[in-house]
């Protein structure tokens, strides 16, 4: 098992360093000039040569990549042109917002679709089987920032339960609270989860199903088991190897997809701040927020992967062979 995650772990270090190429090169060593960009075609050039010395563009390319590379391992990331405050700052305080959501979002996917699929194997070819099914064909269909505007009109116009937009806070003393926080992020999580519900849905009956054809399901039927001691005791564990896959990759995405949801809701998450900080080209934070949100990524895939041992004893066995 130590050697199992050694080998991850580095595979996880060597994935970043990658990602923190492309990342650096996509932003900094395309072509056109980074100040141009930032303050546009009517800045002068004393104001560009300024801008540039400011980012640090006057510098070799290699420098300024480990420059940045320090920076972020010492917890020194660069200052944001707009806002004038460290990035790390903005987005840990963005973070208070996204990951939350996230969270919340993945716990409905997990919670409904693990229910739902095992119900639709359960009952293959029945009327619960076909009912989940075509359930799950429209959450594939609905885009989640329609839903979500469904919901605001549903919910927040009409039924008037909760506000259409915005975030009070955590703390009670800017007017919020954990309650009225955890309201605001409701339908913004239904409408984030929804689609992810559908994929996994679908997943953890195809891999139930697959289980069931086993040959040591039909010995432990044969000892006199139910079907359902079998399908929660014996069944569910071999079948959670693909469909830890597809969670390990829909938290990834949840995170990401808050760029649009939080967007449509006015949340001011990571995603509505790297939206913006394109929109006023700040690409310091552009640049500092795709970092993050890929290190996330990489970083939920390696947890993912080591789970992997954990519930399959005989993934640990190999890779250390």
């Amino acid at each position: 098992m130590p050697l199992f995650v050694l080998r991850r772990l580095l595979s996880f270090i060597l994935t970043l360093l990658a990602t923190s190429v492309v990342v650096f090169a996509v932003l900094e060593l395309l072509p056109g000039n980074a100040a141009q960009v930032v303050l546009g075609e009517t800045a002068t050039a004393e104001s560009i040569a300024a801008m540039e010395d400011k980012l640090g563009l006057n510098q070799p390319a290699s420098t300024r990549y480990l420059n940045w590379m320090f920076g972020m391992l010492q917890g020194q990331t660069g200052l944001s042109i707009s806002y004038d405050t460290p990035t790390a700052q903005l987005m840990a305080e963005r973070m208070q917002v996204t990951l939350p959501l996230a969270v919340m979002a993945m716990g409905l996917t997990v919670a409904l679709a693990l229910a739902l699929g095992i119900y639709a194997a359960s009952q293959q070819n029945k009327v619960g089987d076909v009912g989940v099914m075509t359930l799950s064909q429209l959450g594939l269909a609905v885009p989640n920032f329609w839903l979500a505007i469904l919901l605001i009109l549903l919910f927040a116009v009409h039924l008037e339960w909760v506000s259409a937009g915005g975030f009070p806070g955590w703390s009670e003393d800017d007017g919020g609270g954990v309650v009225e926080a955890f309201k605001a992020l409701v339908l913004p999580a239904i409408a984030l989860a929804a689609v992810q519900t559908a994929i996994l849905t679908r997943v953890t009956r195809s891999a139930v199903l697959d289980t069931l054809r086993e040959d040591f399901v039909r010995t432990a039927r044969a000892k006199g088991l139910s079907r359902r001691q079998v399908l929660w005791a014996h069944v569910l564990r071999n079948a959670m190897i693909p469909v830890l896959t597809v969670m390990g990759l829909q938290f990834g995405n949840l995170i990401t997809s808050a760029i649009v949801i939080e967007n449509v809701f006015v949340l001011p998450g990571i995603g509505r701040l790297i939206f913006q900080a394109i929109a006023n080209r700040d690409l310091i934070v552009v640049r500092d927020v795709v970092m993050l949100l890929a290190a996330l990524v990489i970083l939920i895939n390696f947890c993912i992967d080591v789970l992997y041992a954990w519930i399959d004893p005989r993934l640990k066995v190999d890779h250390a062979g």
